[in-house]
């Protein structure tokens, strides 16, 4: 059954799990947080690609929902925002409010199975364990390396990956196709270094 959440675009992908800190001016944008701060829900991630050349700006139709954990005024006087990422959704579709908040008809998506981590991608458990040793990328992350799903997306959330990768990833419904894949774009920036 689909349902309607209030969609952020930005040139970012969130996953489950991770953190996101936000920043925010934008009039529909505070509306939208004193709305879901009001209503205890989340709103919608959606990674946007700005317009090119010949091309209208377009989003993702595959995002995660953030939920506030924490809100400050910031130096600035702007809102800060710490969220972290939840459930993964698809946009059936969407409309503009009169203010221009984008606001989607999503279906949730299932929550991925757990499955264990292949020996193969040991490698990565490793990476994983090299990554929580610095004390910045391990606050407030607590990540299961024996569980495939976990693992991926933790790695993806952390590893400086291109959008359009990142994206894919979010996309990804299988935990080991997600290693699999980080794997291979691991390999390829090896291999232009």
């Amino acid at each position: 059954m689909s349902t309607d959440l209030p969609l952020f675009p930005l040139n970012t992908v969130l996953f489950p799990g991770a953190t996101l800190s936000l920043r925010i001016f934008e009039q529909r944008y505070l509306d939208m947080v004193r709305d879901c701060t009001r209503n205890d829900q989340g709103f919608g991630v959606i990674c946007a690609w700005p317009a090119r050349e010949g091309q209208l700006a377009r989003h993702a139709r595959i995002g995660c929902e953030a939920a506030i954990v924490d809100f400050s005024t910031l130096e600035d006087g702007l809102l800060g925002l710490q969220c972290e990422g939840r459930r993964r959704f698809r946009i059936v579709e969407t409309r503009a409010r009169e203010d221009g908040l984008l606001i989607g008809q999503i279906d949730w998506l299932p929550p991925e199975p757990a499955v264990g981590v292949p020996a193969r991608f040991s490698v990565l458990q490793t990476l994983m364990q090299e990554l929580l040793r610095h004390r910045e990328t391990a606050a407030g992350l607590d990540v299961d390396l024996d569980d495939a799903g976990e693992l991926g997306r933790c790695l993806a959330a952390m590893l400086p990956l291109h959008i359009d990768h990142a994206q894919a990833l979010l996309e990804t419904t299988d935990p080991v196709g997600r290693l699999e894949a980080i794997i291979s774009l691991l390999q390829e920036q090896n291999e232009d270094d």
